[in-house]
């Protein structure tokens, strides 16, 4: 159980349900993108009663301790992924072949950290996602 998780909830005075953590759980174990409803589709393939609305709860949580990041995949949804399983990234998709490039940029987030340092706003976790045309598409 992450420590940032736990400590989150705890400063925002909410419990660690069991709902709360077999959703932590599932998502640690998960190496792939996902959405809020694919999400909740495992749950309920496992006969696990977790409310759809649980899910979409507990995902700003996972957001805000870093646990998760908003990623990219199939549709206009959102999708998120493991922060851990590769670190921080951010991405470029392609809008007409649905190429994904996945990249690291200490100058954007040297730059974001001193946007919130001069506006006196403490970031919690962005999403940074590039919308565009790959070369093979222009």
């Amino acid at each position: 159980m992450s420590k940032t998780f736990k400590a989150l909830l705890e400063a925002k005075g909410l419990k660690l349900t069991h709902e709360r953590r077999v959703i932590f759980e599932e998502v640690s174990r998960l190496n792939e993108h996902f959405d809020a409803d694919s999400l909740y589709d495992r749950f309920k393939k496992k006969g696990l009663r977790i409310s759809r609305d649980t899910v979409y709860r507990t995902i700003p949580l996972l957001l805000e301790s870093n646990v998760i990041q908003k990623s990219v995949g199939e549709g206009k949804r959102e999708f998120f992924e493991r922060t851990p399983s590769k670190g921080h990234h951010d991405h470029i998709l392609c809008v007409q072949c649905g190429k994904i490039i996945e990249f690291t940029s200490k100058e954007i987030e040297l730059l974001q950290d001193k946007i919130c340092a001069k506006y006196g706003f403490k970031l919690t976790f962005h999403d940074h996602r590039l919308f565009g045309y790959c070369k093979e598409c222009q």
